[in-house]
């Protein structure tokens, strides 16, 4: 997920950094509440009633994820039993979909198994029933903020990020991105979602030999999430076991980049509430905040290496206002002594920003020496050629697909390097 400064580099239009579907069937119709529902629905969820979201729900089997969690809510008579009922739907739809990308289970409909949009637009459905929910007891804003709050942690992975106790192997933290920019193609995927989907508690080989275990999870594309502090809850309780960790997310057309350097700066693109936010990245403890973090992660066997059809780059370029200065500057060798943040390696939108606050959390638990981390941006997914029109083109491909695989086989070719390197 990358933007850097006058040009936007992510779109599946050009080639590819969180309503119900309608609740009983394909069509639009909704569930009881609905009215409410579309009512209280965010500009996210008021994407799910269009054709293409439809369709992948029903090709992939997941159109019914939100009406059968309608149903659960409305026999939740207390708090704790819709906190219950949130907790289950919510981890089951992600099982569902790591199991999906895996290859367990029965395959149903026809989307290709390693496709990250069902697990969106299922989990979307959900938000929305859950905003729109009316029960019978008194439910205040916060009581649905925190509901909310863990329907998102649940179905995205993020708090079941834990690795087996004992044994000689070595522990990967791996994060990817929602798919975004749907205003300007709603048929996007995004690979790092996939990929994390298709590696989370896998096992592989290092490159020096050694069994590795993967844990994964998937993130928002909203500045608001980040601001309240979603990335470093997710991560703060495994980097500390961690022997590596690296957060992803698509880029450019045709390439890898391992991001040098990541800017304490939100550049302000729109989010996927068409929301925008600029200025310095907001963490806690501002006063001790830097400017910039850098990556630990081994990019020069990353790059040298042979991983995939992909070129893998050492990503060196920021850009920055100089000490001094008042104009910003392009530095193709990084940033240079007391400057100030305007976009990192990897731009100044959310995947700069998930490096930058992985990072600082990596240096502020004292691991900056001991734990290899930081991020890689995926090559952009494309459709194959003549499927790249948003409004005539269909929904997959087989290019589609390979150029996917593709990605997320190179992923996981990447991280075997880095824990062995």
């Amino acid at each position: 997920m990358r933007r850097t400064p006058g040009l936007l580099l992510v779109s599946a239009v050009l080639g590819t950094a969180l309503g119900t579907a309608p609740a009983h069937s394909a069509a639009p119709a909704h569930s009881a509440g609905a009215e409410q529902a579309a009512r209280a629905a965010t500009v996210e969820e008021q994407r799910l009633d269009r054709a293409v979201p439809q369709e992948i729900l029903r090709r992939s089997g997941f159109d019914s994820v939100a009406r059968e969690f309608a149903h659960s809510l409305r026999t939740a008579d207390s708090y704790a039993e819709a906190e219950r009922t949130v907790t289950s739907h919510g981890s089951r739809l992600w099982h569902r979909a790591v199991d999906r990308a895996q290859g367990r289970g029965p395959v149903t409909g026809d989307l290709s198994r390693d496709d990250d949009r069902p697990l969106y637009w299922a989990r979307l459905g959900m938000t929305r029933e859950l905003r729109g929910w009316r029960p019978g007891f008194e439910v205040s804003d916060a009581v649905r903020s925190r509901l909310l709050d863990r329907l998102e942690q649940t179905s995205r992975g993020q708090d079941t990020m834990a690795f087996p106790r004992g044994g000689r192997f070595k522990r990967i933290v791996l994060t990817g991105f929602d798919p975004f920019t749907l205003d300007r193609d709603i048929r996007i995927s995004n690979p790092s979602g996939a990929t994390a989907l298709a590696l989370d508690g896998t096992w592989i080989r290092t490159a020096d030999g050694r069994p590795a275990r993967i844990e994964a999870a998937v993130f928002p594309v909203r500045w608001s999430d980040f601001a309240a502090g979603t990335v470093e809850r997710a991560l703060g309780r495994v980097l500390p076991r961690a022997d590596l960790f690296t957060t992803v997310s698509q880029g450019r057309v045709g390439r890898f980049d391992v991001e040098r350097t990541n800017g304490a700066w939100r550049g302000g693109f729109p989010d996927n509430e068409n929301l925008s936010r600029t200025g310095t990245v907001p963490v806690d403890d501002p006063a001790a905040q830097p400017q910039w973090t850098v990556t630990t992660l081994p990019y020069a066997s990353i790059t040298t290496a042979d991983t995939g059809r992909f070129p893998v780059y050492d990503n060196t370029a920021v850009t920055e206002i100089p000490a001094g200065g008042t104009d910003p500057v392009t530095r193709p060798d990084g940033p240079t002594p007391g400057s100030s943040a305007r976009a990192g390696g990897g731009g100044n939108y959310l995947s700069n920003e998930i490096a930058y606050r992985a990072t600082l959390l990596r240096d502020r638990l004292g691991r900056h020496d001991s734990l290899p981390g930081g991020h890689v941006h995926t090559p952009v997914l494309q459709f194959g050629a003549g499927n790249t029109d948003p409004a005539t083109g269909t929904v997959t491909d087989p290019e589609f697909v390979s150029n996917r695989l593709d990605v997320i086989a190179q992923v996981r070719s990447i991280v075997s390097v880095a824990a062995g390197g």
